[in-house]
C-alpha cells in the first residue's frame, strides 16, 4: 500500500512564529525594570521627547528697553547669576531692576549715574579725592560685578559695585540743593539723571526695601549695561538675531 502524502497544515509555520514571539516578550519582561511599559507594537519607532524651553525672565508689565529685556533672559537662560539675586542697571534708560534669583522681577525704579558718558572707569579714579575727580572721569563702569555691603569712608552703609574704581549703590544724597536730585528722579525723562560722580544714587525707599535686604543676606550680582559698548562685547550676550531663534 502507497503511503499517502502527507498533508500540509498551514497554520503550522504560524503557529511556530506566534509561539516564538511570545516567548520573546516573556523574556524581554524578565530583563526590562519593573514599571516599564512594552511597546504595544515593536517595529514602532519611538517619538522623541518634547525639549524644555528655555527659560525666561518674569519682567511681567513692567516697560523695559529691549537692551535690558535681552539682557536679563539672557542672564535667567544661562543662569551667569549662579543662581543668586540680581540687578540690571539700564544706563541709557537710567533705569533699574531688581529680580530675586529666579529671574523674577521684584520692582524696579529710576537712578541717578555718572554725569560723564562711557563705559569704562578711568585707571586708578578709586584713589582720587573726591575734589580731584575731574567732570569727564564721572563714570559709571559697564559690566559684571558681585555686589556686596559695605561701608564709604563717610560710615555710610552702601553696596559697593566696584570697590577699586570706588563706585557703589547707595541711598540718593541731597546734601547740594543745587544738584536737585530728587527732582531728577522724579521726572520722568533720563536726560537729567546723570549727576553722581560715578556710583548709582538709589530712592533710599527702594534701597531699604529691595537692595539693602538682598545684599544683607547675601551676595547678589550686578549688571551694568553700556551705553557705547554692545552685550555681546562687554557680556558675550549673542546677536539680536541669534538669541531670538534660541528662546523661541
Amino acid at each position: 500500500m502507497n503511503n499517502p502524502t502527507p498533508a500540509i497544515d498551514d497554520a503550522t509555520p504560524w503557529a511556530a512564529i506566534r509561539q516564538g514571539v511570545l516567548i520573546g516578550l516573556a523574556l524581554l519582561a524578565l530583563v526590562m525594570p519593573p514599571g516599564t511599559l512594552v511597546p504595544a507594537n515593536a517595529t514602532q519607532r519611538a517619538v522623541p521627547l518634547a525639549t524644555t524651553p528655555p527659560r525666561l525672565a518674569e519682567l511681567g508689565d513692567a516697560e523695559a528697553s529691549s537692551d535690558l529685556r535681552r539682557m536679563a533672559n539672557w542672564i535667567a537662560r544661562s543662569g551667569d547669576h549662579a543662581s543668586m539675586p540680581f540687578v540690571v542697571i539700564d544706563k541709557r534708560a537710567a533705569h533699574l531692576y531688581a529680580f530675586d534669583a529666579q529671574a523674577r522681577l521684584l520692582d524696579h525704579t529710576a537712578v541717578l549715574l555718572g554725569s560723564a558718558h562711557g563705559d569704562d572707569s578711568v585707571p586708578g579714579i578709586g584713589g582720587k579725592a573726591i575734589a580731584d575727580v575731574l567732570p569727564e572721569e564721572r563714570t559709571t563702569p559697564a559690566g559684571r560685578f558681585a555686589g556686596q555691603r559695605g561701608l564709604n569712608t563717610d560710615g555710610e552703609d552702601v553696596v559697593w559695585v566696584d570697590y577699586d574704581a570706588a563706585v557703589s549703590m547707595h541711598r540718593v544724597r541731597a546734601n547740594n540743593p543745587k544738584e536737585h536730585r530728587l527732582q531728577r528722579l522724579a521726572t520722568e525723562t533720563a536726560d537729567d539723571n546723570r549727576i553722581s560722580y560715578g556710583c548709582i544714587n538709589i530712592p533710599a525707599s527702594f534701597f531699604d526695601a529691595h537692595i539693602a535686604p538682598t545684599f544683607s543676606a547675601q551676595r547678589a550680582m550686578v549688571y551694568v549695561l553700556p551705553e557705547q559698548k554692545t552685550l555681546q562685547t562687554v557680556f558675550g550676550v549673542p546677536p539680536q538675531g541669534h538669541l531670538a531663534q534660541m528662546i523661541r
